[in-house]
């Protein structure tokens, strides 16, 4: 199977910015489709940002502007460049891996807090 690490979050003001990063623990040959959802208390999860093999792109209209979703095909991590920062983008980020004739995995997911 396929564990994903994730690394980048923490507690930045609002204006801020972070970058979160997502690899998997071992090499992947093929990875159809990358994405980051986000998870607040109380909420569902929902979809970030993602990004396909060819290299289309997907935001959340949340987001659209703030943050960039970017990909290095050569060492399949994603990255999510988020700026502009909200408290209302506090929550938990997953990284999640669409890995062809395996599925989809998710990483255990890491906090990120906007204060105000």
């Amino acid at each position: 199977q396929v564990q994903l690490v994730e690394s980048g979050g923490g507690l930045v003001q609002a204006g801020g910015s972070l970058r979160l990063s997502c690899a998997p623990s071992r090499s992947i040959f093929s990875i159809n489709y990358m994405g980051w959802y986000r998870q607040a208390p109380g909420k569902q999860r929902e979809l970030v940002a993602a990004i396909i093999s060819g290299g289309t792109t997907n935001y959340a209209d949340s987001v659209k502007g703030r943050f960039t979703i970017s990909r290095d095909n050569a060492k399949n991590t994603v990255n999510l460049q988020m700026n502009r920062l909200k408290p209302e983008d506090t929550a938990v980020y997953y990284c999640n891996a669409v890995v062809a004739l395996l599925g989809s995995f998710w990483g255990q997911g890491t906090q990120v807090t906007v204060s105000s």
